[in-house]
């Protein structure tokens, strides 16, 4: 019977070959993986027939108790989940003891935004060296396209269609979309791509001091730098420029369906949390937008048992 451990291998081996999951999903399903297995191993766990839905229980709470945000140890529980599912396959094993195990429940923040006036001010300063033109090109298409930070990593110089103003991303899962690309980003990718050094053999359209593609961290640090340079009064980073284009465009449009394709999500309820979209802002939405709506005239919504919710009801 092959160890916990080298289980956990053939399953990282099987995810890299055969699934063909990107290097940084792998890296974080062996992070997970590793970090449980440590945990069986100190229980004098070596195989994963021998673990059950108690040691699992026993694992969230450790983790819990030493402060670890329910976000992340719901992805350990999923990591755990597809790895039994893996071993139901290839090994014939029946038991799940992840299955049906949550995180505790933990109030979800949201990312900060910044208002049309902020965001005027932060891309509208001058830039004095090709690193502020390359940084202020990514600026721009985080919020002109609302890109995920390893999505933008990933461009390359043929990546955007300038005459058709279409951007191609690789999302998570490895899922493919085109998005839009205003105006004010394409100049700003031009104006880069014309201070851009030559590099034949590096096809990223954003690249390092060195002439390689720029890391994420990277990324952060230099948008985080523009935000100094223009006197923000609160840190910038790639995500709040992506969750400030979902809620402006939100806010403009009222349609969540698109917002949910332009970002990517394959859950619109992620999108209805992303953009803190609320249940009443959705039942207005549906009553003046459904021919066959049911609900009164005063806008209380029917609850069951006849019993009308308020909006600060859970």
């Amino acid at each position: 019977m092959q160890t916990l451990a080298a289980q956990t291998d053939t399953y990282l081996r099987y995810l890299t070959e055969v699934r063909q999951l990107s290097p940084h999903t792998i890296s974080n399903y062996r992070r997970d993986l590793n970090h449980f297995t440590e945990f069986c191993s100190d229980l004098a766990l070596n195989a994963a027939g021998e673990i059950l839905a108690t040691h699992v229980r026993q694992y969230v709470g450790l983790q819990h108790r030493k402060g670890m945000a329910s976000a992340s140890i719901q992805r350990r529980l999923s990591a755990l989940r597809s790895f039994y599912r893996y071993l139901a396959q290839k090994e014939n094993l029946r038991s799940n003891p992840a299955m049906g195990i949550s995180a505790p429940k933990q109030r979800r923040k949201l990312p900060r935004t910044m208002d049309a006036d902020e965001l005027q001010h932060f891309l509208s300063g001058p830039t004095e060296d090709w690193f502020e033109i390359r940084d202020l090109a990514m600026a721009e298409l985080f919020y002109s396209s609302g890109l995920r930070l390893a999505e933008l990593t990933q461009l390359d110089m043929n990546s955007i269609d300038t005459r058709s103003g279409l951007i191609t991303v690789v999302g998570k899962g490895r899922k493919t979309r085109t998005v839009p690309v205003g105006k004010h980003a394409l100049d700003a990718i031009q104006r880069w791509r014309e201070v851009r050094p030559e590099l034949p053999s590096e096809p990223a359209l954003f690249t390092s001091k060195r002439g390689r593609r720029i890391s994420p961290r990277s990324i952060q640090q230099r948008i985080h730098l523009l935000g100094l340079k223009r006197g923000m009064a609160r840190d910038v980073h790639p995500h709040m420029l992506r969750h400030s284009f979902a809620t402006h465009l939100l806010e403009s449009s009222g349609d969540l369906r698109a917002v949910q394709e332009l970002l990517g999500h394959a859950d619109i309820a992620t999108t209805q949390v992303y953009t803190h979209l609320d249940f009443q802002h959705l039942a207005r939405v549906y009553d003046a937008a459904h021919p066959r709506s049911q609900r009164n005239k005063t806008g209380a919504i029917p609850a069951i048992g006849g019993r009308e919710t308020n909006e600060h009801e859970e």
